[in-house]
């Protein structure tokens, strides 16, 4: 480390060899040419690009996609498999009477079916959905409601669990497609596997215009119902571009995404990219469990690895040395999406594994990474990084006449994108007017607030309703989390401003112990007293939790919302995302 920056050691030439060159002359036209399209010009389709083209060519016999089942079992599907299962299912759908632009969701676990539906389903040119196996009724009746969904591919358990009892209520519901079950239930609940053995492998993918409608992400709003997130086909250049560059995927190269699908990076990094890539795409169906997830790393020979904050803070907190227990020597690169990652974990990733752990940034509605840390780049622990070649992001500052870009390092202030970029959403379904309210003239509101140091890296401060306003300063979450973080004895923080009469707000902070720390008030004063010395007092938490755990989404961001509401009674929103357990 030196000027608090990390050199990457480099195992593989990088894809992006000089960002800065290449941002100068970079175009998404010549981009666009790595991608074949539709033959006879009949545009671009999500799934060609992922499957088709590679099972017509040298890539036919390549393990596209190996599902890891619960028991350690290993099913593969070389990119020509896949080519003819997608075709099978595009064809059950044809045969349903699904329509281009009709809504397929699929509610089930990391299991082979789901993966093949989506690329059968974007094949069809219908509108892929994925839904959380571990949601509960409400949050999938929500959902296939509000998305007018037509057909739901899911498993016996989850459709009598969970779907059975909502069915007068979603009357544009017409065929459930059972993943295990054998024989027919009845005329609308059928047998995936007999359907899948009766349809033709062989499809032809009609016209796709790079502006179809091809994904549907829902994303928890703090209240009422959640949105959904429309992506159109066009999105693969960025799926393909970010896959290329930022995941510096190469031919030969094991993938595992640990996302679930049913979040946007799980279909987005965890179908779509590595499969546009031509690389192997590792898939497990069991949760979280630190050996096992090493052991995989080990026994897949994983190159390149997608993780979660969240499971990166969990692995911290364990007495497990990674090198010294697992052979890792193929694994190159570790990037990090969901929360911003604190400058502990990023080094942590240096000592545990010999590489630092690359953030980037992104959220459901930009379908792509926008910010990322690059191998080719001096990584800035803590930093978002540099904005993708293509993309062009400022920190504004808006009021209700105009958003303004500053140009003045280090100042705080609304996160933007320039609009254009390929795999932008292009609606809240159903809600045009909330859809409105995220654009300025040209730019898109992220509704993150950021700053950009003097060398062009961007640094999350915080989501703009989590700003915390206390004794006239305006203070970022995440650098009082980031600074707590610091202190030995914590594991994980979580910060939110609390009314005060006085200063408006107090900083009050949420806190779980590594374990062997006492949570009593000699360990409060002793974090308070960290916090104060590299914060100031008017900064610093005023009050601090000891907590077990803290309340996050199964994508792994700490949900600060839910603790203020909890801490001041308030209504708790919509919960259909909240991690349990």
């Amino acid at each position: 480390m030196k000027n608090g920056t990390i050199l990457i050691p480099l195992a593989v030439s990088p894809n992006l060899n000089d960002y800065d060159s290449f941002c100068q002359s970079f175009s998404w036209q010549e981009e666009k040419q790595s991608l074949d399209g539709l033959r006879e010009g009949k545009g671009l389709n999500i799934a060609y690009e992922a499957v088709e083209r590679h099972a017509a060519g040298e890539l036919k016999d390549t393990i596209a996609l190996r599902c890891i089942g619960k028991d350690r079992t290993c099913r593969d599907f070389t990119y020509n498999n896949l080519h003819k299962l997608s075709s099978r299912f595009a064809n059950i759908l044809t045969t349903l009477g699904v329509q281009k632009g009709e809504r397929v969701f699929v509610l089930a676990g990391r299991m082979p079916e789901l993966y093949i539906a989506a690329l059968g389903t974007l094949k069809r040119a219908a509108v892929f959905c994925p839904l959380f196996s571990v949601f509960g009724p409400e949050p999938v009746f929500q959902r296939l409601s509000k998305g007018d969904a037509k057909v739901l591919v899911t498993t016996k358990s989850l459709f009598e669990k969970k779907v059975r009892q909502l069915l007068e209520k979603l009357p544009s519901l017409q065929f459930i497609l059972l993943i295990d079950e054998e024989a027919y239930v009845s005329e609308k609940v059928r047998s995936l596997p007999r359907m899948m053995e009766e349809a033709y492998d062989e499809f032809s993918i009609p016209a796709t215009s790079p502006e179809d409608p091809a994904l549907l992400h829902f994303t928890s709003g703090t209240t009422g119902m959640p949105k959904g997130a429309l992506h159109v086909h066009e999105a693969v250049l960025m799926h393909y571009m970010t896959g290329k560059y930022v995941l510096d995927f190469h031919k030969g190269d094991v993938f595992w995404c640990t996302a679930d699908p049913g979040w946007v990076t799980g279909t987005s990094y965890g179908i779509i990219a590595p499969l546009v890539n031509g690389v192997t795409n590792i898939v497990d169906e069991e949760e979280f469990d630190a050996e096992r997830w090493y052991s995989i790393l080990e026994d897949q020979k994983v190159n390149i690895w997608y993780t979660a904050p969240t499971a990166i803070r969990r692995l911290m907190r364990m007495n497990i040395e990674p090198k010294k227990k697992f052979h890792l020597e193929h694994l190159r690169l570790i990037c990090s999406v969901g929360e911003p990652l604190h400058a502990e974990a990023v080094l942590w990733g240096k000592k545990a594994f010999g590489m630092p752990i690359l953030d980037n940034w992104w959220q459901t509605e930009t379908g792509g990474i926008m910010i990322a840390n690059y191998l080719s780049l001096k990584v800035k622990p803590g930093s978002m990084g540099k904005p993708l070649p293509g993309i062009e992001a400022g920190i504004a500052e808006i009021n209700d006449r105009e958003l303004k870009i500053t140009s003045q390092p280090e100042q705080q202030g609304h996160l933007v994108i320039k609009k254009g970029w390929p795999s932008m959403f292009h609606a809240y379904l159903h809600e045009e007017e909330r859809y409105n309210k995220c654009f300025r003239g040209d730019w898109y509101i992220t509704g993150d607030l950021a700053k950009k140091d003097a060398d062009g890296y961007y640094w999350f401060v915080g989501r703009a309703d989590d700003i915390i306003k206390t004794s006239g300063h305006m203070v970022g979450p995440f650098e009082v989390e980031a600074v707590l973080m610091d202190h030995p004895a914590v594991a994980e923080a979580a910060v939110i401003g609390k009314p005060e009469p006085v200063i408006g707000e107090l900083v009050k902070a949420f806190v779980v112990l590594k374990s062997g720390f006492i949570p009593d008030e000699a360990t409060q004063m002793d974090i308070m007293g960290h916090a104060r010395k590299y914060l100031g007092a008017a900064v610093a938490p005023k009050e601090i939790a000891f907590t077990e755990n803290l309340p996050k989404t199964k994508s792994g961001k700490i949900l600060r919302r839910l603790l203020k509401a909890r801490e001041l009674g308030l209504p708790e929103g919509d919960l259909s995302t909240l991690e349990r357990g």
